[in-house]
């Protein structure tokens, strides 16, 4: 079998392995020697360890564990509690009230973590409980609680844009403040779902009584605002400002968002070093997890194109002839589709290489295009990766609230609860193509006309 073919083999044998269950890193890297040493010897070995070193030597990815270490202090420490408690509060005039407040804690913690498993976990043991006994349709709240919860990976600090940059060669600070916009115009879209349902379907998501309201003072109220809202706000302006605006690199960043953690969890009175111990074990396992996979993603990507594999499907896909416009649409359909079956780590660490390199070749052709730009790609991306989230059958948002609501909720309502917020991330794909603004205009603000 001639090089060629045997890279696309390996394609073919990576999806099924993966879509059969087999662990994704260990998969990469098997594949990727096996077909590797059956297509060049021994030079295979030393291709995968400069892959190794390749990964290893790259400071960007220093923040990832910086970030989810912050995101599992942060959890630990309970500040989810007062903060669900002060927006509830401020929002509490609201048609779906106790839904708006959800979506504003889901999108405040985003920013604050980016960790999607604990958002809607913590959401689901805080706000989907309290929507229940207020009588708001179960499937209604299970749909606001596991979209909330989906944010954190376009919102900065997103791991995924970490990621991404990582691929793709783009800088993170302006893959972030690309994202900022687009990140608050999705959940301003829920927002207007929310409240427009609640106003016209109210026994959908009834009001409060006045017996379940609570009654404070304007001096309670404000320091139940400035105990639970304005410090938490305060850290996430402060990491992602000096990130913006260049007085440190997202590693730094990330480190000082890790510190600010720290200083919140001991401002609540809440650090422990059992707390400290479980979110350090927290953020090794995850980082592990991500580590793992960039290494095998790295050794097989490079050994499908040494193989030829990438040629072959670049020829096929740049002889169709495809305007740039179809070629961007056609891609993240199918990274819609992939998010159906595979989480996005998955679609971003090994399908992404595959993509960038044909979007890299567009770009020479078509440089003017948005469509080729991979700064605008990765946005878009990482907006329309928001939906694998909420696509059955994997849609592991759901899972998530399944497993701290099992007695409250079947499987099939959080499915049924899912499907307007998914519409409304198509929408908001439709919106950032329409008003590409939303994407480079704060980009354009703190880095200049320069950065594209």
């Amino acid at each position: 079998m001639s090089p060629e073919y045997l890279g696309l083999a390996m394609l073919a044998l990576m999806v099924a392995a993966i879509l059969v269950g087999f662990p994704t890193a260990f998969t990469l890297m098997s594949l990727g020697i096996t077909f590797g040493y059956l297509g060049m010897g021994f030079l295979v070995f030393d291709l995968a360890v400069q892959r190794v070193f390749f990964v290893m030597q790259n400071d960007v990815l220093v923040a990832i564990p910086l970030f989810l270490f912050m995101g599992y202090i942060i959890e630990r420490a309970g500040i989810l509690d007062e903060l669900f408690h002060a927006v509830n509060v401020m929002f509490g005039w609201l048609p779906g009230s106790l839904a708006v407040a959800t979506l504003a804690t889901g999108t405040i913690f985003a920013t604050a973590t980016g960790i999607v498993g604990a958002s809607v976990t913590l959401l689901g043991l805080l706000a989907f409980p309290a929507m229940v006994r207020a009588g708001y349709n179960k499937r209604f709240a299970a749909g606001t609680v596991t979209a909330s919860g989906t944010l954190g990976i376009l919102i900065p600090p997103s791991v995924l844009l970490i990621l991404y940059g990582f691929v793709a060669g783009v800088s993170v600070p302006r893959l972030y403040a690309g994202a900022f916009l687009p990140g608050f115009m999705l959940s301003s879209l829920y927002l207007g779902y929310i409240v427009l349902w609640a106003k016209f379907r109210p026994h959908d998501a009834p009001n409060l009584s006045k017996e379940q309201q609570e009654h404070l003072t304007a001096s309670q109220t404000l320091v139940l605002i400035f105990r639970g809202f304005v410090p938490i706000v305060t850290l996430i302006l402060f990491v992602l400002g000096a990130i913006f605006f260049g007085l440190a690199t997202p590693s730094e960043g990330a480190a000082l968002g890790a510190l600010g953690g720290i200083i919140l969890a001991a401002a609540h009175k809440r650090l422990s070093f059992s707390m400290l111990r479980e979110s350090v074990f927290l953020t090794v396992r995850t980082a592990a997890m991500v580590g793992w996979l960039l290494v095998g993603s790295s050794i097989f990507a490079a050994v499908f194109a040494r193989l030829g594999g990438a040629q072959i499907i670049g020829d096929f896909i740049l002889g169709m002839k495809l305007s740039p416009e179809v070629f961007f649409w056609v891609v993240q359909g199918i990274i819609f589709l992939l998010g159906w079956p595979l989480e996005w780590t998955e679609i971003t660490i090994i399908f992404m290489p595959l993509f960038l390199p044909l979007l890299a070749e567009y770009h020479r052709q078509y440089p003017d295009s948005i469509a080729t730009d991979a700064f605008y790609f990765g946005i878009m991306a990482a907006l329309n990766q928001q939906t694998s989230f909420l696509s059955p059958p994997v849609a592991m948002s759901a899972y998530y609230l399944r497993g701290v609501a099992s007695k409250l909720v079947t499987l099939n309502e959080i499915f049924q609860g899912m499907y307007p917020f998914l519409a409304i991330q198509l929408v908001s794909m439709a919106v950032l193509w329409l008003v590409p603004w939303l994407a480079y205009g704060p980009a354009v603000a703190i880095f200049g006309e320069s950065f594209r």
